[in-house]
């Protein structure tokens, strides 16, 4: 179902020349998910691309309750700049908990695959694109693999993926932010989590035993795995400034999947902008006027016409 289409006018600045692109936005309603749909004018069955968000209750735009980035509305735009469509939803439970969805407590990882592949399978039966690629930011590179077992899908790309599993990587990133001996206990609980067994709530990191078999569902889910099952062109990019995922992650992916387009921009933050400093980077997280990195929004569209 489609309700809402207006028009919006794009502009690009290349070489001190204004380029505008006319495109049609759409919202789209998937089950009880909303997106919005991304369409170049005067361009003939462009390929299209599904975005799927990161972590967290991450909206269709890449902004979450205390970030602003923008990140998958500015990447939506310099793809139409490009003559290329896009979809980008709202994360399941990013605004408001459907009741369509069940008890938050019977929720699982293979939901966020199931609403990728539901709009993936929308825009197959659409008619009106050439080709279908899956772009997934952070958490979202994941579910992307995952979804490419759901249909037939023409590439995947993976911007600042990790590839460790969830658990393994919040056990990192918290060791430098809690006291040694809070640390262990975090240690002890999420281990116990991802061993399927019920482990001490710890309010604002452990959650209480009812919630943890959902949490469970993605620390267990292994990025190698699911992306050595991906058989389509791959394309994968990251940056150095990420304090989120490093450059394993970039690199364990890149290796894992043979033949696969890698990217890796020295300037590069997780939210796909260029920062110089520690602080810049954090600024950035709620600075939605900032421009994606250019070399890999050229890359990413070269990829895409290509494959």
């Amino acid at each position: 179902m489609r309700t809402g289409t207006r028009s919006t006018l794009l502009a690009l600045l290349i070489l001190g020349l204004t380029v505008s692109v006319q495109a049609r936005e759409t919202t789209v309603r998937v089950g009880a998910i909303e997106g919005t749909l991304l369409i170049p004018d005067n361009v003939e069955r462009p390929p299209v691309a599904v975005l799927i968000a990161g972590s967290g209750p991450t909206d269709r735009d890449g902004n979450g309750p205390t970030i602003n980035p923008a990140t998958l509305k500015k990447l939506a735009q310099q793809l139409a700049l490009r003559s290329i469509a896009s979809l980008r939803y709202d994360k399941r439970g990013s605004r408001t908990w459907d009741s369509t969805f069940g008890s938050p407590e019977d929720f699982r990882f293979a939901h966020f695959v199931d609403d990728a592949a539901a709009f993936a399978a929308h825009l197959r039966a659409d008619g009106r694109f050439a080709k279908l690629i899956l772009i997934g930011h952070s958490e979202g590179a994941l579910v992307a693999c995952l979804a490419t077992q759901r249909l037939p899908i023409d590439g995947v790309v993976l911007l600042s993926g990790p590839s460790r599993r969830q658990g393994d990587i919040i056990k990192e990133q918290l060791k430098p932010r809690v006291k040694a001996a809070d640390y262990e206990r975090i240690v002890v609980a999420i281990d116990a989590i991802m061993a399927g067994q019920p482990a001490e709530a710890i309010p604002r990191l452990i959650p209480p035993v009812p919630m943890q078999p959902a949490f469970a569902s993605a620390f267990l889910e292994d990025p190698i795995t699911a992306l050595r099952r991906v058989t389509m062109p791959v394309f994968i990019a990251a940056g150095a400034r990420d304090t989120q995922v490093r450059r394993i992650d970039f690199d364990e992916l890149a290796a894992a999947s043979t033949g696969a387009r890698a990217l890796w921009l020295e300037k590069m933050n997780h939210v796909l902008v260029d920062v110089v400093d520690d602080a810049d980077n954090i600024a950035a997280y709620n600075q939605p006027e900032r421009p994606l990195n250019g070399e890999l929004v050229e890359a990413l569209a070269k990829f895409i016409r290509s494959n």
